[in-house]
């Protein structure tokens, strides 16, 4: 039977810089999550996200590369290359957030109590989380969008923002949980309406971007990120302003840290944390506003 089409194959897929790339996430990844699972140990909420990053992680680096080197992408309703720059993005914040939690929780110099193999096991996942790290950074740095370039739009300086927004808004979720006391006044309300808004609609526009149906939209999907993120910015400085002054004010908070209060379960901590990546994520949506005036969308790439 003579083949009417081209290769089955796509060498490309793991002899390519960014083949290699993956190639080297695969393997660290599943280097360093076998370490933890035979003699590392891991335990908690802290181990348990570690754990779970990798094997994700790893798990969809390997679709991503049997996708590729098979074609098999190609039969896929995803706009395949925002869906893989979203991804290496967004493993690419999670390796490095287990790679600084795993050794911070689990890895001492002493070999008591838990004894030196698992001491130097725990030393060799952390050695490998942090090559992980690496191997996504890389992928992200090759893949991104040069000047001039037509491109994903997730691989623009603005599309990878809006994974880097996202993954603040988590960590700003996880310390407003954390007994951080928003419920006292409403004007700490009105911050959690503001992160919860604008952490759903960037979703909402990666998710529309990763599956390409932007052009199936009745409106300007290009205008209407720009507007987004213009709103987004305003969103962000009244809680820039509004969350500081209720919780650390003599009148509303505390300007310090209560004496009193146990480490790990102190409401002033999770409101700085709070306080902190609020900055973090406007300093981002400033930036996101300032890039989104030079790109062009692109959905069907």
């Amino acid at each position: 039977m003579e083949s009417t089409g081209g290769p089955y194959l796509n060498t490309a897929a793991v002899t390519s810089p960014v083949g290699v790339a993956r190639l080297l996430q695969m393997t660290f990844g599943c280097t360093t999550f076998s370490l933890v699972a035979h003699q590392g140990g891991f335990s908690a909420a802290y181990g348990t996200f570690c754990m779970f990053v990798w094997t994700f992680c790893f798990a969809i680096t390997v679709f991503i590369i049997a996708c590729e080197f098979t074609h098999l992408h190609s039969c896929l309703s995803l706009s395949w290359g925002n869906f893989t720059a979203a991804f290496a993005m967004l493993a690419t914040l999670m390796s490095i957030t287990a790679a600084v939690i795993y050794p911070l929780y689990f890895v001492q110099v002493g070999c008591y109590p838990i004894g030196c193999e698992v001491r130097d096991f725990r030393i060799a996942a952390s050695i490998f989380a942090g090559l992980l790290f690496v191997a996504y950074a890389t992928e992200v740095f090759l893949t991104r969008a040069k000047p001039g370039q037509v491109t994903s739009y997730m691989a623009t300086i603005s599309g990878l923002l809006k994974i880097v927004q996202a993954f603040v808004a988590c960590i700003i979720f996880g310390a407003l949980v954390n007994d951080s006391q928003y419920g006292k006044y409403v004007a700490t309300q009105w911050c959690v309406a503001v992160y919860s808004f604008c952490f759903v609609v960037t979703v909402v526009v990666v998710a529309f971007s990763v599956t390409g149906k932007t052009a199936l939209l009745w409106f300007p999907f290009e205008r209407s990120v720009v507007i987004y993120t213009f709103g987004a910015v305003l969103l962000y400085v009244s809680a820039a302003v509004i969350w500081p002054v209720f919780c650390f004010d003599s009148k509303y908070g505390s300007p310090q840290r209560p004496g009193l209060c146990a480490k790990g379960k102190c409401p002033w901590d999770s409101q700085l944390v709070v306080a902190i990546f609020t900055y973090v994520n406007l300093l981002l949506y400033v930036l996101d506003l300032a890039y989104s005036q030079r790109i062009r969308f692109v959905s069907h790439l």
